[in-house]
Parts: C-alpha cells; structure tokens; sequence
C-alpha cells in the first residue's frame, strides 16, 4: 500500500474537496509495528460527511479502502471534515 494507492481510494469513493496522505513511517523507525505496516496520516474533507459523527466517518473511510484496510496499513490517522468545517 502507498500513500498513492490510498489517496486513489479516497478520491474515487468520497470525491473530496480537499485530501492530503502522508505516509509518517520513516518517524516509527524501530517501533514494533513497523515491521506489519505502514503509518498513514489522512486529512480529508468530503460533503460526505456532512451529518455524520467521527465514527461513522471512519468507516466510510476503511469502507473506501476495502480490503486493502487489511494489507499494509499499520497505523491510520484520520482528520475527516464535512464542508465548512475548521
């Protein structure tokens, strides 16, 4: 999983005003989940949001990845904001 092939995911299920990944695994150098994944930093602002509380935007964003949730993802840090939003 790339920070590419994440943001491709997140483009195409909740066509967002704003998306920025960053891939942070360089900072988690020697920690133990390093080995089973990458550390994912996503920012993302979606009218899909709009109404919804943090949880069940999480889960329209691991519902967006899929299968690939499982696969290469250690750590996912998640900002999901509806339109308007600070």
């Amino acid at each position: 999983m790339t920070a590419d092939e994440l943001a491709q995911r997140l483009r195409s299920a909740l066509a967002p005003e704003q998306l920025a990944v960053e891939d942070e695994s360089h900072l988690h150098a020697g920690h133990a989940g390093a080995r089973e994944g990458r550390h994912f930093r996503v920012q993302v602002t979606s009218a899909r949001f709009t109404g919804l509380a943090r949880v069940a935007r999480h889960r329209l964003v691991y519902d967006a990845l899929g299968p690939l949730a499982g696969q290469g993802i250690h750590a996912l840090a998640l900002v999901t904001k509806a339109p308007g939003e600070d």
